[in-house]
């Protein structure tokens, strides 16, 4: 009897024979989970909630779905049956998709990945972002792009110059909805999908889901199917992770050591703007190359700081927050959180820059004696405990019942600094009260 192959990898899904052909030009075998669970719900046209850690190719598993149904005007008879009434039929097939992003640097990078995926096609696309002309954004809409990819806050100031109008708006995905939130855009996102027909698909993508998700998941979206391919707060299995307990003023020479021991490439987080510019100083002075990601740059030094960071021009690169979700940089050796985040959620986010694409990677945490509150949270969130480095200087309390708690042996340090000054008040350190 003859034998039949059953299809595998991307060809499995119910894409395009062309988009398949593409798929394979470009090397792209097999879908990661998040992938292989959401594109069959994508495509189908149904409403969904994708929950997935950072770094796990979130943007594929809405752009093909996106890129299979605009690609050819109409759409074929194996298309359309697909849908399940005529209504979704016309206005999937036809009609812009938004994408929204918390950042601009995610949507440059939402945008490449498009690009690559959907120019072949004909298709193209518009990132309408904050610091960016608004002339050269408003070009880009008059071509009627296929695909829009933008900021709330810039979207929102072309809605009201009346430059783009969301009325035939098909496809509406939240990216990294949580970060989102996390940075006020709440508000803007409900105008924003108030404004797109309600005869849409609406796709939400994050890592985590608060509260605040689930009230947007419930107010705007139609009986939508979640898949969650890992827990919210799962860290990447790749990513070792470490914690050195140090006071303050001993960061720096800490962080010195670090450098010198790991050759590769090193993201560093730092809490503040000013924190990020004092850090990138204090790297620079000990020889190293290195830039700064933050929001006190120009959106021009931002994109030359990072394509600088990828090209290996720098060695390090030293951001904030802003930098957790909006890095696709493959080889990063290390991430360093030389400060705490403010969202223990964005603990996952800044160790997954590190070990992608089937890579091991590092993760080293820098904390005072006086933040293992901050770590408790951080390590609830990850429900796992950070392993202390046996070289780290001091010891933290790990929040458990002292009878439970072992006593730590007594440890030499080469990062000992000045004794806490009289009544227990420790040294200033580089926070500062500016967020991003």
């Amino acid at each position: 009897m003859p034998q039949t192959s059953t299809p595998q990898g991307f060809r499995a899904l119910a894409l395009s024979p062309k988009l398949q052909d593409l798929l394979d030009k470009l090397a792209f075998v097999k879908p990661t989970p998040i992938q292989a669970a959401a594109m069959p719900v994508a495509l189908q046209g149904r409403d969904l909630i994708g929950i997935a850690q950072t770094g796990t190719g979130k943007t594929l598993a809405f752009g093909l779905p996106i890129v299979h149904r605009l690609q050819e005007t109409g759409g074929t008879k194996n298309e359309r049956a697909l849908f399940s009434t005529l209504t979704v039929q016309r206005l999937l097939l036809r009609g812009p998709a938004l994408v929204l992003v918390p950042t601009r640097e995610l949507a440059i990078q939402v945008d490449d990945h498009l690009r690559k995926i959907a120019g072949p096609f004909g298709l193209k696309t518009a990132v309408l972002i904050g610091g960016a002309p608004m002339g050269n954004q408003i070009r880009q809409l008059k071509v009627r792009p296929s695909i829009i990819v933008a900021t709330p806050g810039r979207l929102l100031d072309h809605m009201e110059q009346r430059t783009i109008s969301l009325s035939t708006v098909t496809i509406v995905v939240l990216d990294e909805a949580d970060r989102m939130l996390d940075m006020g855009f709440a508000p803007a996102i409900r105008r924003i999908l108030e404004s797109t027909p309600r005869e849409r698909q609406t796709m939400l993508f994050s890592a985590t889901m608060p509260p605040e998700i689930a009230t947007i998941a419930s107010d705007y979206l139609r009986d939508p199917v979640r898949i969650e391919v890992e827990k919210p707060g799962t860290t990447i299995d790749l990513v070792s992770q470490e914690l050195y307990v140090v006071e303050q003023p001993n960061k720096s020479d800490l962080l010195r050591e670090l450098l010198q021991e790991n050759h590769g490439t090193v993201l560093v987080f730092a809490r503040t703007r000013h924190g990020a510019h004092k850090v990138a100083r204090h790297v620079r002075s000990m020889g190293h190359s290195a830039a700064e990601l933050h929001s006190d740059r120009t959106l021009a030094q931002r994109t030359s700081a990072l394509q600088g960071f990828k090209s290996g021009e720098y060695r390090v690169l030293v951001a904030t927050d802003i930098a957790a979700r909006g890095i696709d940089v493959k080889g990063i050796s290390l991430v360093i959180n030389y400060d705490l985040p403010d969202n223990p959620d964005d603990y996952v986010h800044r160790i997954g820059r590190t070990g992608r694409a089937g890579e091991t990677g590092r993760a080293i945490t820098l904390a005072t004696p006086e933040q293992s509150r901050d770590i408790h949270d951080i390590e609830k969130s990850i429900r796992a405990e950070i392993p202390l480095s046996d070289r780290s200087p001091l010891t933290i309390s790990r929040h458990r019942p002292a009878a439970q708690r072992p006593r730590p042996a007594p440890q030499a340090s080469r990062f000992r600094g000045p004794a806490p000054a009289r009544g227990g008040a420790r040294p200033r350190g580089l926070f500062g009260r500016s967020r991003r």
